[in-house]
């Protein structure tokens, strides 16, 4: 099939799943299982678009100054560093590891 092919099917599978969120009765949404596996699905997509975007280059890893400034901001985080401080370690984290010689 081609890449197409494959974002068509996508596309009509996150459509049937977002339909059949809505034609869910309520009551079958407001069980406790239902919200916990919603944020923990979120948490885990989000964490792994995070891994993704780091150590992937292509279809191989690449250590580089991305994981520091990862390891930087997840540090800030730790220790309930406001956003603004977050960003800029992880961004400072980077520049220090592109100024001793990581790709």
């Amino acid at each position: 099939m081609s890449v197409l092919g494959w974002v068509l099917v996508a596309a009509a599978t996150a459509f049937a799943i977002k339909l059949a969120g809505y034609l869910l009765p309520q009551s079958l949404l407001d069980r406790p299982p239902v919200p916990e596996l919603a944020m923990a699905m979120t948490v885990g997509l989000l964490a792994s678009l995070t891994v993704m975007n780091t150590v992937a280059d292509g279809q191989s890893l690449a250590l580089d100054s991305r994981l520091l400034a990862l390891a930087a901001g997840a540090l800030a985080l730790k220790l309930k560093a406001p956003y603004l401080i977050v960003v800029l370690s992880g961004a400072l984290a980077a520049a220090a590891g592109r100024f001793f010689g990581l790709p």
